[in-house]
């Protein structure tokens, strides 16, 4: 078995993963990432990319935003429709000038591959058997395997960000930590396709045949989505059927819009709501899809990942800086404010644009009235808007 010594291992590739070993590397702190993909498979994974500022930021910071610059879509509004019409929320406006960007979760993780490339950094891919292990002590190690042969890290923390179904958080004894779960009866049926978006910003559409999303990734590139039953396999929807699906949900000047085209990726993607808490145990934090995963009705989950990451970024900098252990005492309890906050907002929205199974009639009328009064309502828009750009990192401290 062979064995290395690092400052912190970091499992999982993903834009958390990377986002955190580049902030590290900036700060010289050294860093390993392990990923149990290869390379191109996690460049594959079709993810949202609505980007709130605490991700942009974080991206500048670590120095990989040059490009979103150039090519991403700032957003100051989008639009809800609910009984055939169109209400637009200006968050520019409602939140003192407060935008998102749209790029793609593929592109800022590329990105963030390039630089770590170029540092000579790659993450070591492809990798079977990790495991984590002493985390409860001041020596924790990762082991696992690589081209069949066994090896081993030793560290000073590990950052788990290998999402929901990684090793590090099943890793943690079921006695220390506390999971909350809803699971939602229906998914979102996604489809790409290089097709000029609908319109020039996000579409929320509550339909009596079930909620429907217009997004985009480039002026050029649309990405679209229906709400279907779990019991739906991608391969029954052929194109045809999502376009003329989409169309039934869509107002007429949707329709009159809409270009279709031969789809470049189709999935079904559950909905589920989930927190792990705490989120740090002994030297190992979790960070991203290994702590929280929220529905993707509020454009959420990315944002939070980052947000994890720059407090987790900042706490391991202080410690290694100052000798200070402040930031990585806090970091569970500042992540887990600001993460219930998001999973309570995407929660709300679902539940406001999703036909239910179990919704009766007069559950209907409750959602248009709250969408009325919402839509309305000046302070309504705001609380959609506030929440949508995402809250201040300080908010309620």
């Amino acid at each position: 078995m062979s064995n290395t010594r690092t400052q912190v291992a970091i499992v999982g590739a993903g834009p958390s993963g990377l986002l955190l070993g580049q902030l590290l590397h900036r700060a010289g702190i050294e860093a390993i990432i392990l990923e149990r993909q290869t390379a191109e498979h996690v460049l594959g994974r079709i993810r949202a990319g609505i980007l709130e500022q605490v991700c942009i930021d974080l991206l500048d910071e670590a120095g990989v935003g040059q490009r979103m610059h150039s090519v991403g879509l700032v957003h100051g509004g989008f639009e809800i429709m609910y009984g055939g019409k169109r209400h637009r929320i200006d968050m520019n406006r409602l939140t003192g000038g407060k935008n998102v960007m749209v790029y793609g979760q593929t592109e800022l993780t590329r990105d963030l591959m390039d630089a770590r490339e170029e540092a000579g950094l790659p993450g070591i891919y492809d990798v079977r058997r990790v495991s984590v292990l002493d985390f409860d002590t001041a020596r924790p190690r990762v082991r696992y395997e690589k081209d069949g042969e066994a090896h081993e890290i030793e560290c000073d923390f590990i950052a788990g960000c290998d999402g929901f179904h990684g090793v590090c958080r099943a890793s943690v004894p079921r006695k220390d930590i506390s999971e909350f779960e809803k699971v939602y009866p229906f998914g979102w049926l996604g489809l790409l396709a290089d097709t000029p978006p609908v319109g020039d910003e996000l579409i929320y559409i509550n339909s009596p045949r079930g909620f429907s999303l217009c997004s985009q990734r480039s002026r050029t590139r649309s990405r679209y989505y229906l709400q279907v039953p779990l019991t739906n396999r991608v391969e029954e929807w052929t194109d045809e059927a999502f376009w003329q699906e989409l169309r039934l949900r869509l107002d007429d000047e949707g329709r009159d819009k809409l270009v279709t085209g031969p789809s470049l990726e189709k999935s079904i993607a559950p909905l589920r709501s989930f927190v792990a808490e705490p989120m740090r145990f002994g030297r190992m934090f979790l960070a991203g899809d290994a702590a929280h995963i929220v529905p993707p009705t509020g454009a959420k989950g990315l944002n939070l990942a980052a947000t994890d990451v720059k407090y987790l970024s900042g706490a391991l900098i202080e410690f290694y800086r100052d000798r200070s252990e402040a930031g990585i005492n806090a970091y569970s309890q500042r992540c887990l404010r600001r993460i219930w906050k998001a999973e309570r907002f995407s929660w709300w929205f679902t539940q406001l644009m999703h036909c239910f199974p179990e919704d009766s009639s007069i559950t209907r009328k409750f959602q248009e009235a709250e969408l009325d009064y919402l839509l309305h309502s000046e302070s309504g828009s705001r609380t959609i808007a506030e929440n949508y750009v995402g809250l201040p990192l300080d908010f309620g401290e």
